[in-house]
């Protein structure tokens, strides 16, 4: 007679899928999660992108998703804040998200991954959530334009840092209380809701129905 194992899914299988000490795999869910995004990012960063390359072209050149005088995506190209580091902005999240992609990619193939890897993407996302948050502080104060592309690239990024700062907290890898690792087993979807809220509160008590003129 053979003996059925028990079948484990989801999170709960993540610390039981290490062939060598300390190598970890992430859930469905995460890797999914984390093809979605960065391939969300990379959308948004290839249009940008183009649109870069028309506008330098052609300084009369309207991108598509110029609304209005606040949602002009014309605007924030044009602007010193799109080139922070001497090259437009859009070409970092090209390499970025593309790096995203293929950590989800192989978490779907089962891959696993020591703690300084997952630490290391943890910083990957830190950095991109530290900058989107100085572009969006830029965008609404200095620049005074919105630009949608960027919002889906800001959304995505966020949610890729909260799932996998979720995931090193819960695996360890990241030092915290019990309660901090309870609290991310169960409301981790928290997290960036109100974080996407807080940023969704700031425009629209920046412009309020500017947005729709």
């Amino acid at each position: 007679m053979t003996k059925t194992m028990p079948v484990k899914d989801g999170a709960a299988a993540d610390t039981d899928r290490a062939d060598a000490p300390g190598a970890v795999g992430g859930s469905r869910g995460l890797a999914l999660l984390l093809v979605i995004t960065g391939a969300a990012g990379l959308l948004a960063s290839w249009i940008i992108t183009l649109d870069k390359f028309e506008l330098l072209k052609d300084p009369n050149f309207q991108p598509g998703c110029s609304i209005n005088p606040v949602v002009a995506c014309g605007s924030i190209m044009k602007s010193d804040q799109a080139e922070a580091f001497g090259f437009p902005n859009p070409m970092l999240g090209l390499a970025a998200y593309a790096v995203v992609i293929g950590v989800g990619m192989s978490l779907l193939g089962r891959a696993r991954f020591p703690r300084w890897y997952w630490l290391t993407l943890n910083a990957g996302t830190l950095f991109g959530v530290g900058f989107c948050t100085w572009l969006q502080f830029q965008s609404l104060y200095r620049i005074n334009a919105l630009c949608l592309w960027c919002c889906l690239a800001w959304v995505a990024t966020i949610l890729m840092f909260w799932y996998v700062t979720s995931f090193n907290v819960r695996h360890g890898f990241l030092p915290a209380p019990g309660w901090l690792k309870t609290f991310f087993e169960d409301f981790t979807w928290a997290l960036p809701v109100m974080h996407v809220g807080v940023i969704a509160v700031l425009i629209f008590t920046r412009w309020g129905s500017d947005l729709w003129i």
